[in-house]
């Protein structure tokens, strides 16, 4: 698997909106906020810009302001300014075997889910599912940001991360996965996730137990599941029932997928959609220890 450099104060990094844009003020703290970490930034125009009022620029323009990074020599890290909407559309542009002759470190979740798929299945680069630019970084998440800088610093993540066992065993298989409804979304297309012989992490934001249970079941009658090693699971945040107040709630459908599947199953991480949003590498090889109810990571995210 191909790694960007180890991130270090005075290195630039690349601001980028795949999805959905930010205001200018937020573009700006954000900015700020990072050369006050002592890093050098670079943004693309199209960072400000909006089309059709939820995404930043046609699908082309987003696609090109990420080649545009990946070619930038000053560039050592790309983060990701949000999530949103809008990232699938900007998949058929990508040139996949530029970006693969080019790795860097790249960085973001929710909708950008897409892209950690695409490069890791079609580029063979290891990324990095964390916090972002206009989200976190601007936000008193100091926890979360400090997770991130460690982990791509020093390739090794630190901080808490210990779950529940729903499921007995130890197992070592690389790490894939991230928002749900992303995943789901890019089922039957060319970019699908593919599970086979990996751990699986999922997390979810505003979606009911009922969505939750549709998507799960997508998954399970597609044999993602089936074809998963191991399952980690983030945090499901504002999954309360609505439309079903007396029905499920998401903790009851996780359990009903996951409890007891007779593969190693981590609750309860806290990665995704909260605070904190502890940063996860992913495509590299992870030890899910349910006896020890915690992750290991087997090698570093980074390279000198």
């Amino acid at each position: 698997m191909r790694k960007g450099k180890r991130l270090q104060a005075g290195d630039t990094i690349g601001l980028v909106a795949p999805a959905s844009p930010v205001s200018i003020e937020r573009l700006q703290t954000a900015v700020a906020k990072l050369r006050r970490l002592g890093f050098r930034v670079k943004v693309r125009e199209n960072a400000e810009k909006v089309y059709g009022g939820y995404m930043a620029g046609t699908p082309l323009e987003r696609a090109a302001d990420l080649h545009a990074m990946f070619a930038d020599d000053d560039v050592r890290a790309i983060l990701c300014l949000r999530g949103g909407y809008g990232t699938p559309q900007i998949l058929p542009y990508l040139d996949v075997e530029w970006i693969r002759e080019n790795p860097k470190l790249f960085i973001g979740y929710s909708d950008i889910t897409a892209l950690h798929i695409v490069f890791q299945q079609k580029c063979g680069l290891a990324t990095i599912h964390g916090p972002m630019a206009a989200v976190e970084f601007i936000t008193d998440d100091a926890l979360s940001v400090q997770s991130l800088l460690k982990l791509a610093s020093t390739g090794v993540p630190t901080g808490s991360y210990t779950g529940e066992a729903w499921g007995e065993g130890v197992m070592t298989a690389p790490l894939t996965g991230g928002n749900l409804s992303l995943i789901c979304a890019l089922m039957g297309t060319p970019f699908e996730i593919d599970t086979s012989g990996k751990i699986l992490f999922l997390e979810e934001v505003h979606e009911e137990p009922y969505a939750i249970d549709r998507m799960l079941t997508q998954l399970q009658l597609s044999g993602k599941l089936d074809d998963a090693s191991g399952f980690v699971l983030g945090q499901w945040t504002d999954c309360e029932p609505e439309a079903y107040a007396d029905g499920f709630t998401a903790q009851d459908v996780l359990k009903k997928f996951f409890y007891g599947s007779g593969k190693p199953v981590l609750a309860g991480i806290q990665s995704g959609h909260g605070t904190p949003n502890l940063a996860l590498p992913l495509g590299i090889p992870v030890t899910l220890d349910t006896v020890g109810q915690r992750l290991h990571f087997c090698e570093t995210i980074v390279v000198e």
